[in-house]
């Protein structure tokens, strides 16, 4: 089943030195997704690059895996942290919300 794209962001990695990934992300990643001190699990598609290196800048389109969880808490403008467990990897912004009511209603 192919990844939803419910909202659109970009998203810096961090590097080692920062306290980010040493390796880089492909599509199909799916790190956490964290904000209002909440993880979430978030699938992400790199849909101008092969690899999202750490250091680097990326658009992404990320699908929820409970899209209905975050109807009306997610905006454009809307800062958020990449996780993998307690270490933050990444850091981004919402750009776009794009399928996430479609997805919220499949869910349903």
């Amino acid at each position: 089943m192919p990844v939803p794209k419910d909202i659109e962001a970009e998203i810096y990695f961090l590097t080692a030195a920062e306290g980010g990934r040493s390796t880089p992300a492909y599509t199909g990643y799916r790190p956490q997704f964290y904000y209002n001190e909440h993880d979430w699990d978030a699938s992400h598609i790199y849909p101008d690059v092969d690899v999202a290196n750490p250091g680097e800048t990326v658009r992404a389109y990320l699908g929820f895996l409970s899209p209905q969880e975050h109807i009306g808490k997610v905006h454009v403008g809307m800062k958020f942290l990449i996780k993998e467990g307690a270490r933050t990897v990444g850091k981004g912004v919402i750009t776009k919300i794009i399928e996430l009511e479609q997805s919220a209603n499949r869910a349903k």
